[in-house]
């Protein structure tokens, strides 16, 4: 057997704050062979990020140290490395794609002439040599015309095509090893599969060694070889992935498995066996809705342009249904939420709530949304507050829709109550709490106006696997306990799957199919549906990983049927 390419014996990371030394990773021991794919997961907080920057002496502060341990990298120990060495490991031989390109590209520099820097940096090529280079990177990374997207600059792409630019930065320099962290977690899960398809596409033709870094064993378990399981600095589990999967010994290993969405579970049953509503008058109504937006005139253009983000869209909510809005971004998802709410304009067609109509009598509509209905926003830090407390927030909802300042501080309580939080975080602040903590106490605002209707837009996309079934599970017993109707959009079908009983899937602003969930995703009807459930990430290491992407002909039209228009799969 040949000497492993990487050897991590004994890592202990520690950071010195006010009451002394305290470790974050504990002895990390593990190894890595040329063209191995090795899965690093577990949830935010467990070391997964501290261990790879540690391997390339990156830390994140000069609090930060190596207390102990040693990297091998082909025999020679990167922890007592000096710093001109590590210059040329730094890339030239482990080289790192960060989760937030448009974080880590350059804004003001071409795409091109970041992947050449890299090149000229660490092959010495002219720079006539490194463009050429440059250039063919593009086209294995998945740039359609390499030579003319060279000179584009990362705003001008989409977010999947930024993250390509990303993997070609990385690759520049040619390294060994290629450390992903967190790369799809922001993408469409269609895109998310042509990502993880690109990078073992490359580990085929390069021979890299690759560790990917996700919180979600769905990713790990289609695209790796072993599973490293991370938890507070700890590897408390690693072996092969069929292995580990099968038969897990840590029960922080089976807690994450049993939180992953495509597993089955009492959420699919509840769906698929859920009674219909009674035959009452809708709560939300929306007729032939057409929003546009002004994109400014073209150059010859004779006027200004606009783009249609929502299409012709129809649709029925019951009161007390869980219905799911699943599609890709730029769908139209968010725009038909915001629609909703009386938050973006309607250009045409009628959205009436409880029968209050908002374009007939906008003033009375709104006012009976803004009492009945709430929204559950993407980014838990963001959607808070950071100067308040949560009980404040809170409080301050209440005083607005009328509640008596006397009454206020106990129906804090029972909101706290409501949505599995202890009453002492009504003193606390944003900062403070754990991306979960923050979505409990934003779904708890929400309810403070006692809402019939809640529309969460996106609202577990940013937080771990096992967070996120907690929240579903949490929306789950909401709406069973409050009667409330929920419009849960999402990009992730497996959760939509979990949560709802009925699902409208959005393409390029049109409702293309809807339907019960069990029956669309037993039986998808329309081929960008059949696609997207083909890319959802299954926990079973033996389910192919598929990059399919709808066919030009179906992308155009928006009549494909999986009967006689098929998705084409991605040509690598």
């Amino acid at each position: 057997m040949s000497a492993p390419l990487l050897c991590v014996h004994d890592l202990t990371v520690a950071v010195q704050d006010g009451a002394g030394p305290r470790v974050l990773l504990d002895r990390i021991s593990l190894d890595l062979g040329a063209g191995d794919v090795l899965g690093l997961v577990g949830e935010s907080g467990s070391g997964k990020s501290l261990l790879c920057r540690a391997l390339i002496r990156l830390l994140p502060s000069p609090k930060l140290r190596i207390t102990g341990g040693a990297v091998f990298l082909e025999g020679r120990d990167l922890v007592t490395a000096d710093e001109r060495e590590m210059l040329k490991v730094r890339g030239g031989e482990i080289g790192m794609i960060f989760q937030n390109p448009t974080s880590h590209l350059d804004p003001v520099m071409r795409v091109g002439d970041q992947i050449a820097e890299g090149i000229r940096y660490h092959q010495g090529l002219s720079q006539r040599a490194a463009r050429a280079a440059a250039v063919e990177i593009l086209a294995q990374v998945g740039f359609a015309d390499p030579n003319r997207q060279y000179n584009g600059y990362p705003h001008e792409f989409s977010g999947g095509m930024r993250q390509r630019a990303m993997i070609g930065v990385a690759l520049s320099s040619n390294p060994k090893i290629l450390i992903a962290d967190e790369p799809t977690t922001a993408l469409d899960v269609t895109i998310q599969a042509q990502i993880l398809r690109l990078l073992l596409d490359i580990r085929d033709r390069r021979g890299l060694t690759v560790i990917l870094i996700s919180h979600d064993l769905g990713v790990v378990a289609q695209t790796c070889d072993r599973i490293a399981v991370m938890r507070n600095g700890e590897l408390v589990e690693q072996g092969d992935k069929r292995s580990l999967l099968a038969a897990p010994q840590h029960p922080y290993t089976k807690a994450l498995i049993e939180s992953h969405p495509s597993m089955p579970g009492e959420g699919v049953a509840t769906a698929a066996i859920a009674q219909p509503a009674p035959a009452l008058r809708p709560l939300l109504e929306i007729d032939d809705l057409h929003v546009r937006f002004p994109s400014g005139a073209g150059l010859f253009a004779a006027g200004p342009k606009t783009i249609s983000a929502v299409k012709g869209v129809s649709l029925r909510i019951m009161p007390g249904e869980t219905v799911g809005i699943v599609g890709e971004s730029g769908s139209g998802k968010s725009t038909l939420a915001r629609a909703i709410l009386g938050l973006a304009p309607l250009s045409s067609g009628h959205i009436s709530f409880d029968g209050a109509d908002l374009g007939q009598n906008r003033a009375k509509a709104l006012q009976k949304l803004r009492s009945e209905a709430a929204m559950v926003f993407q980014d838990p830090f963001n959607a808070l507050n950071p100067r308040l407390t949560i009980g404040e927030m809170v409080a301050e909802v209440l005083r607005v829709h009328g509640k008596a300042v006397a009454d206020i501080p106990a129906r804090i309580g029972e909101l706290l109550d409501l949505v599995g939080l202890e009453r002492e975080f009504a003193d606390r602040k944003p900062r403070s709490m754990s991306g979960g903590q923050c979505q409990r106490a934003g779904i708890a605002r929400a309810l403070a106006v006692e809402p019939r209707m809640i529309i969460a837009d996106e609202c577990v996309a940013a937080l771990d696997v096992t967070i996120q079934a907690q929240i579903i599970d949490l929306f789950r017993a909401l709406t069973a306990r409050m009667s409330l109707t929920l419009l849960f959009i999402a990009h992730d079908l497996a959760i939509v799957r979990n949560l709802c009983e009925r699902v409208v899937v959005m393409y390029r602003g049109e409702i293309v199919e809807e339907g019960r969930c069990a029956d669309v995703f037993a039986r998808p009807q329309h081929a960008y549906t059949a696609s997207l459930i083909r890319a959802i990430p299954d926990i079973d290491p033996d389910k192919p990983l598929r990059a399919d992407l709808l066919s030009p002909s179906v992308a155009e039209t928006g009549s494909g049927r999986v009967s006689d228009q098929p998705s084409a799969a991605f040509n690598w």
